[in-house]
């Protein structure tokens, strides 16, 4: 039996090469997802939705950060739907934000688009087992 066992993510906290830039794309995207700014110190932002939260900060060093680096691959968002991962990519596509992989099937019922934030972090919006529950609910329904 675990001494002490994790319940769920809290936040995670980037840093970013230009604050102003990725405040505004991450309002911008925040606002989009439902989420509001829970503490704004000026040169430090969070956002949540309720469950989890995410910070930004300027970096120290003005790196550009690089796929396949050490560190965080790509942080994803679980919407409720498909539908929900087709409107994050018009909006996206609207926003002129970079999408590296379109909306699409990548596993079986694992529905999820990816793109870029403005230091290249490769952030996700993602469904998965829609598919897999719908199925599920008609079985259910048919003998029901």
């Amino acid at each position: 039996m675990p001494v002490s066992k994790v319940v769920g993510i809290d936040h995670i906290s980037i840093r970013v090469r230009d604050y102003e830039k990725s405040k505004a794309f991450y309002s911008k995207l925040f606002t989009f997802l439902g989420f509001e700014v829970s503490e704004d110190y000026g040169s430090t932002i969070g956002w949540t939705n309720g469950k989890t939260r995410y910070w930004i900060a300027e970096a120290e060093g003005r790196k550009q950060y690089k796929i396949g680096d050490v560190g965080l691959h790509h942080y994803a968002f679980q919407l409720r739907n498909r539908k929900d991962v087709d409107a994050l990519q018009a909006f996206l596509e609207k926003e002129k934000v970079k999408i590296v992989d379109p909306a699409d099937e990548y596993y079986e019922d694992y529905y999820a688009v990816f793109f870029l934030d403005p230091d290249g972090i490769k952030l996700e919006g993602m469904k998965y087992g829609e598919l897999t529950a719908r199925k599920k609910a008609k079985t259910r329904k048919s003998r029901g």
